[in-house]
């Protein structure tokens, strides 16, 4: 055997890394045995290990990536991947493919990590593996968990019967006839969509399903029938046998509607071992990647079961005081103004209550510099406006599926915030925009432990091209959520009027999306953090801020993200043009807390500065701004009667339909089409609009006040 030295990922270049993971792992490297390298990962460093074993090569072990983050906060995980899949190697023939060479594989793993003993996590077919590790190498193991195995101790699915016949050539294609060495040769994809589809038989499971068709693509149809003529030499008789064998801890998760192994063969292997077995009612073949809070908290219990402390204290309940955790949505800082608002006026009902805060920078840079207590666990949440900068391309980002994409790190944030909440009791959780809190709460309700509040500025993800059948999945499966458990929300709060609400439907056959917000939602108004009348004198304002009375503002600014730095640059370009056509301008760049001041481009006369604490006292002042497509810089404009130009970004759903669809009613802004509108154009319309009086429509001043009474209701 031959170790090759691990690396610390941090010395990995950031093109080599995939995106959106949650975590990245603390070393990595290849163990060879054989001539076979086999490529593994090593994160955190509690104790005990985990070494989460590789299943069946048709994926890697990026099938763990909802495990992953959470159990690395709390033990040291190890992962590795499969001979015949991902970054191991894939020696032909079906011999290399035996469980024993899968077992020997994670005990060389061990080894090269450095690993005594570990807890060993197995899925579907990783139990044949991890079954012969604890029964040859006791001293390794410490305990077993099985997801879903697949093992010989109970008969298969009657209709997977014609899987038997794989080395022959069928007469036949449909259903599991596609489960056959001579079928994958010919349309390999299309087994993968029936298989997946088949593992993930849960509605609205597109997600897990089009993750683990990408993953199989890493490897090919010849590698994974060599690996299936493997499997088909475990005998029952012998397996039985070895499962006898077995004297560690054994814990069984299955699913009741697998249709990959039936549920009778994980009760057997839990019964053969004298293991506990855990049911899961209405889940499939892939629980952890479909249902993964209810799996992570399984896992930890088993590896690390509770110890009650030695000394505890108890408060009477009318001694005790009011307590709230606010999650605010960390991409932008939109979002950080109107809870802030918000929080204080809750604060002006009830003096006594405290507010922690969980959420990510910048948000949490605002809300220190307010003054505000920011919750320690902030720092473990995985950054989502990072996952949906490295999303983006020029002036561009495909909102929504940007958002599918950020499946891990949302499971991984809320496992922070279950962590929270277990912890520490509140009466009160507020998420705005908060999707992990809201969306993991409806599917697992039983973890809904206070009052709870819901507060968004927009309902329903709108199609960009030909998103209609994903997009419309989603919807669905929230509109499901609402319905099956109504009493989760205890408030739900649309920032804005009905009117603000798009006038389109969710998808086909689903209800339109203004009638159903009204029904499911309260309108407080729009939540701005200021009023404007307190800005009465403009000259005195500007004076106090630095401006000059002959000078010409144009405040240029994209908000808390690092996505629109391209269109900093493009509103740069035109600042000579500009010039020339308002000899008084003065153009201000405002880089924001995620964008390098310096990384922009030099010009005399133009200013560039860093974050702005009070951004909406400049724009109140200015005569002219242009932004990108958000929402709260547009209605700070909106409410302090500026003129703007407003450029939304490509494929971003929320501020081509719902943004636009609010302004439009406001009577507010200019469009501008980043993709037409260059620097020549852009020094026009600056020229047309600064100065330029407005009529918009007024914007509600007591929104923070009227959603603080609805909320401060359940205090």
């Amino acid at each position: 055997m031959t170790t090759v030295e691990p690396r610390p990922t941090a010395t990995a270049t950031a093109g080599a890394r995939e995106q959106s993971r949650a975590r990245y792992p603390d070393a990595e490297g290849f163990v060879e045995r054989d001539g076979v390298r086999i490529f593994y990962e090593v994160y955190g460093d509690g104790a005990p290990t985990v070494l989460l074993m590789p299943t069946w090569s048709i994926i890697h072990s990026r099938h763990w990536k909802a495990q992953i983050p959470y159990l690395a906060r709390h033990f040291r995980v190890v992962t590795f991947d499969g001979r015949g899949n991902g970054r191991s190697d894939r020696p032909r023939g079906a011999a290399p493919y035996i469980e024993a060479e899968f077992a020997a594989d994670a005990l060389a793993v061990l080894d090269a990590t450095g690993t005594d003993k570990a807890v060993c996590v197995s899925l579907s077919c990783g139990a044949l593996w991890t079954t012969l590790l604890a029964a040859d190498h006791p001293e390794r193991v410490d305990a077993a968990v099985y997801i879903g195995p697949a093992v010989p101790l109970a008969p298969g699915l009657p209709e997977r019967k014609i899987v038997g016949r794989f080395e022959d050539e069928l007469d036949e294609d449909q259903g599991w006839a596609k489960y056959n060495r001579h079928y994958w040769q010919r349309d390999y994809l299309g087994f993968l969509e029936f298989f997946f589809g088949q593992m993930f038989n849960e509605p609205h499971s597109t997600k897990q399903i089009e993750d683990c068709i990408g993953w199989a693509q890493d490897t090919d149809p010849a590698t994974l029938a060599d690996t299936m003529s493997a499997l088909n030499l475990c005998g029952t008789e012998a397996f039985e046998a070895t499962c006898r064998r077995v004297t560690c801890p054994v814990l069984v998760i299955h699913g009741d509607r697998d249709r990959i192994r039936p549920h009778a063969q994980g009760a057997e292997l839990a019964r053969v071992t004298g293991g506990e077995l855990v049911t899961l009612e209405g889940s499939g073949h892939g629980p952890h990647a479909r249902d993964p809070v209810v799996v992570n908290r399984l896992l930890r219990e088993f590896i690390a079961p509770p110890s009650p402390p030695r000394e505890r204290t108890w408060i009477r309940g009318r001694g005790r005081r009011r307590r709230a955790l606010f999650v605010s949505s960390p991409i932008g800082l939109g979002h950080a103004r109107r809870d802030l608002a918000i929080a204080r006026e809750l604060r002006a009902l009830h003096p006594d209550l405290e507010i922690d805060w969980l959420t990510q920078h910048p948000v949490t840079a605002l809300l220190e510099a307010e003054g505000e207590r920011v919750h320690p666990a902030s720092r473990l949440l995985a950054s989502e406006s990072g996952h949906m900068e490295s999303e983006s391309a020029e002036h561009d980002l495909h909102c929504f599926g940007a958002w599918r994409r950020m499946d891990e790190i949302l499971v991984a944030n809320f496992m922070v915030f279950d962590d929270v909440v277990r912890d520490r009791d509140y009466d009160l959780w507020i998420g705005d925009e908060a999707w992990d809190v809201d969306h993991h709460l409806h599917e697992n309700p039983e973890l809904k432990r206070a009052a709870y509040v819901w507060l968004t500025d927009f309902v329903g993800w709108l199609p960009v091209g030909d998103e209609t059948p994903l997009t419309s999945d989603y919807n669905a499966e929230m509109i499901e959520q609402i319905d099956r458990y109504p009493r989760l929300r205890d408030r739900a709060l649309f920032v804005g009027s009905p009117d603000d609400v798009v006038p389109d439907h969710f998808g086909p056959d689903l209800p339109a999306i203004r009638a159903w917000t009204e029904e499911h939602f309260a309108f407080p108004g729009y939540v701005s953090g200021f009023d404007p009348a307190a800005f009465g004198d403009r000259e005195a304002l500007r004076a106090r801020l630095g401006y000059r009375p002959n000078e010409q503002v144009c405040i240029v600014t994209v908000g808390g993200s690092g996505v629109g730095a391209h269109l900093l640059r493009r509103v740069m370009a035109a600042f000579g043009a500009a010039k020339e056509r308002v000899p008084d301008l003065r153009m201000i760049v405002v880089a924001g807390p995620r964008i390098d001041p310096a990384s922009l481009p030099a010009a005399d006369g133009l200013e560039v500065r860093a974050y702005v604490h009070d951004l909406y006292q400049h724009l109140a002042a200015c005569d002219l701004a242009v932004v990108q497509g958000g929402l709260t810089t547009a209605m700070e404009l909106t409410a302090s009667k500026r003129p703007f130009l407003y450029f939304p970004l490509r494929h971003h759903f929320e501020q081509s339909f719902h943004v636009r669809h609010r302004l439009e009613r406001y009577g507010a802004g200019r469009l501008m089409d980043y993709a037409t509108a260059g620097a020549e154009e852009i020094a026009v319309a600056i020229a047309q609009e600064i100065g330029r009086e407005v009529t918009y429509r007024d914007v509600e001043t007591d929104g923070a006040a009227r959603a603080a009474a609805a909320i401060g209701e359940l205090l």
